[in-house]
């Protein structure tokens, strides 16, 4: 007997006396809460990802398409990238500027191969403004989760105001959640017995958000 088999009669066991007539999951649990908190422009909510993001320490910037080539050409060159990690889905022209070293993301790639690269540039699935969270949920511009867990550098590219909403639950609406989803709130950071913190520890140590739009 596999694992998968014993954990689903474990289930199965488990729900063996729930009477039939039982409301489901979705008849028992009340859905009345607020999808988002106050009433906000497209710009308003736009400008809360930002104030949040920024308190997360992620560092943000804003451009339009056009200038997109070009500030990612400069965020490589100003941490002094010589390789960058791209999604096969990734939009091409978002590198044009840059004559930086393209790393596939393959399958076979190796944690210290990864962990050899200075950078990755991805889009995103969805931003959140309440709680200063990107989502991402492994599509091509995105590639493998593992692609932005382990370089040190992140660049997320965030199309507003179209990927940005207020709160979580309008966030939900738009992912699959039989997709390998990544919430980033921030650089990877965590904290000591003592409260000292150190980024870097699960993810990359350096975060940086640019809202085209």
């Amino acid at each position: 007997m596999s694992g998968r088999e014993r954990i689903l009669g474990r289930v199965r066991r488990a729900l063996a006396d729930v009477p039939a007539d039982d409301p489901s999951y979705e008849q028992a649990v009340a859905r009345d809460y607020l999808r988002a908190h106050g009433a906000r422009s497209a710009a308003e909510t736009v400008h809360l990802l930002a104030a949040n993001l920024a308190d997360y320490r992620a560092l943000v910037h804003r451009c339009s398409e056009v200038e997109l080539p070009s500030l990612i050409a400069g965020l490589l060159t100003d941490r002094g990238a010589t390789s960058v990690l791209v999604p096969p889905g990734l939009d091409e022209g978002w590198l044009a500027a840059t004559d930086v070293t393209r790393v596939a993301d393959r399958a076979d790639s190796t944690p210290h191969e990864l962990d050899g690269v200075d950078s990755v540039v991805t889009a995103c699935a969805v931003a959140i403004a309440e709680t200063g969270t990107i989502v991402l949920d492994g599509a091509p511009d995105q590639g493998r989760r593992r692609i932005t867990l382990v370089p040190d550098h992140h660049i997320c590219v965030v199309r507003v105001p179209d990927q940005v909403v207020s709160g979580v639950p309008q966030a939900l609406e738009r992912l699959d959640p039989a997709r390998p989803l990544t919430w980033i709130s921030g650089p990877s950071a965590t904290s000591d017995i003592e409260l000292d913190r150190v980024e870097g520890v699960h993810g990359p140590r350096t975060l940086e958000v640019v809202l085209v739009g």
